[in-house]
């Protein structure tokens, strides 16, 4: 068969997928989104690396197209493939705990990666190490709502995980109830 890698698995991985780019478009607190979410769900479950990184990129980048582009695109689609290869580190052992954990350490090298490329690109801060530690204290305030105590950072934190135990719970419990979607590897 020629597309044998496409099985029902694969369509409701792929589904995830589009509807977390879809839900991007929505409006949403800032950074509340589920897009780290989905290249974690992503990596986890795509067996075929070409699959775990194209399809969650290319559903970013199409959102990105209505959203807006920007300058630091280079380092936000850097984390999100980074993001993804945690997802692959935890393919063997999907439980509550490796979820979570990959959920925080996503959000975590996320924000240091983006933080330090607007280091790297902005004249505000001196490139020292001072001036980095000044960027990532300001990253962390970033879009911050001292009414709701949220900030950028953790929003990002916050949605990641919620939406990782969304999509992550919503597949298993798929699974249970259609086991070929659990036999079959793509």
């Amino acid at each position: 068969m020629k597309y044998k890698s496409i099985n029902p698995r694969f369509i409701v991985v792929f589904s995830v997928i589009l509807v977390a780019a879809f839900l991007r478009l929505l409006p949403h607190w800032p950074n509340f989104t589920p897009i780290a979410a989905m290249a974690l769900f992503a990596g986890t479950y795509f067996d075929r690396k070409q699959y775990a990184f194209a399809i969650p990129i290319a559903a970013m980048f199409i959102s990105d197209l209505v959203i807006g582009l920007h300058a630091n695109m280079p380092a936000v689609y850097l984390g999100f493939a980074v993001t993804v290869l945690i997802g692959m580190s935890i393919r063997n052992k999907i439980n509550v705990g490796s979820v979570v954990l990959a959920s925080i350490t996503s959000a975590v090298i996320f924000f240091l990666i983006t933080n330090f490329a607007a280091w790297l690109a902005s004249p505000f801060y001196p490139q020292t190490t001072a001036g980095l530690a000044e960027c990532y204290l300001a990253g962390m305030m970033f879009f911050s709502d001292t009414a709701n105590g949220f900030s950028f950072f953790l929003n990002d934190l916050l949605g990641t995980t919620f939406f990782s135990a969304v999509f992550y719970g919503a597949f298993y419990l798929v699974q249970m109830r259609f086991p070929v979607l659990d036999k079959s590897r793509f």
